[in-house]
């Protein structure tokens, strides 16, 4: 199978604009999926970049939209209770007939997320940790086994009423381009979603990758490697780069150029926007999850009159 594309829901931006209603979330699910598009993806905040809860929202997208895949870009675990998280997982793949994947991540250093992880009553220095265990806690009650742990959270015996529909759960895809989430997608988890490397980068790491999971027992070809982009496409490389610079400063709360420093982003015409997505083709990616700086539906109908044209 050639590459896949995905579709980044436009959640936050929806609430930037003072709208908290979900239809046009759930038109622009259809729209994609009638294009072609392969995934469906929704990020995660509360506080910070206030959005809607993702798990609810692709449960509302699976109902509506068949056979593509839904996921998280990314959901922050440590944010929840993992018995809690993963009773919602179950569900929601149920729901999904198996087309759920999670990207996680651990959050950006900065103050509002700070701010965030405070409001819920997590320590942001254990973050981390948080994830992890609870990730490994979500995989031992979709055994369905009756599961103990001694740890940050205590079960005797508890078990799940439900399970995913994907055995053992989901799969798991970790954010990130420091040497720790290399190491964490290597020997633990099912896939890698970053967002900060270029596509040379991206294949030096996703090598470092493949060695790690070899090295710890595990076939590095059964890890997906994937990649999450910012698009702006106008003819006119001047303005678009204009309503990206825009976008990410209204988006973020920071300075556009702060934001382009460490993540990939792409302002241009589309015949540089293919030559930039075959980049990461070329270096081994095989999903590309796509988040468009306005304009959705004209983006959503260039991207998919381009994919032929994507390296197979």
């Amino acid at each position: 199978m050639g590459v896949r594309v995905g579709y980044l829901l436009p959640t936050r931006e929806q609430v930037m604009a003072g709208q908290s209603d979900t239809a046009a979330l759930l038109s622009l699910a259809s729209q994609a999926a009638a294009l072609g598009y392969d995934s469906l993806w929704v990020g995660d905040s509360v506080l910070a970049r206030p959005r809607h809860e993702p798990l609810s929202l692709i449960a509302a997208v699976a109902a509506r939209v068949p056979e593509v895949m839904l996921g998280t870009a990314v959901l922050l675990p440590a944010l929840r209770n993992p018995v809690l998280l993963a009773q919602q997982v179950a569900t929601v793949d149920q729901l999904a007939e198996g087309r759920l994947v999670l990207g996680v991540g651990i959050a950006s250093d900065v103050p509002n997320i700070r701010a965030e992880f405070a409001a819920v009553g997590v320590p942001f220095e254990r973050r981390v940790g948080r994830m992890l265990e609870g990730l490994d806690l979500c995989r031992a009650l979709w055994t369905g086994k009756p599961t103990d742990w001694d740890g940050r959270w205590q079960l005797a015996g508890g078990a799940l009423g439900i399970l995913p529909r994907q055995p053992g759960g989901p799969p798991i895809w970790v954010a990130g381009a420091q040497p720790a989430s290399l190491e964490r997608v290597g020997k633990r988890f099912d896939g890698w979603l970053p967002n900060s490397p270029d596509a040379a980068r991206w294949r030096q790491q996703w090598t470092e990758i493949a060695a790690i999971a070899s090295a710890a027992g595990r076939d590095p070809t059964a890890l997906t490697g994937a990649m999450y982009l910012t698009v702006a496409v106008d003819a006119d490389a001047e303005r678009a780069g204009d309503r990206l610079d825009h976008y990410l400063a209204h988006y973020y709360g920071r300075p556009a150029a702060e934001v382009r420093a460490r993540q990939m982003c792409y302002a241009g015409p589309v015949e540089g926007l293919l030559d930039w997505l075959n980049g990461y083709v070329a270096a081994g990616a095989s999903h590309l999850v796509l988040r468009f700086a306005g304009d959705h539906v004209r983006h959503l109908e260039m991207i998919a009159a381009l994919r032929a044209r994507l390296i197979p």
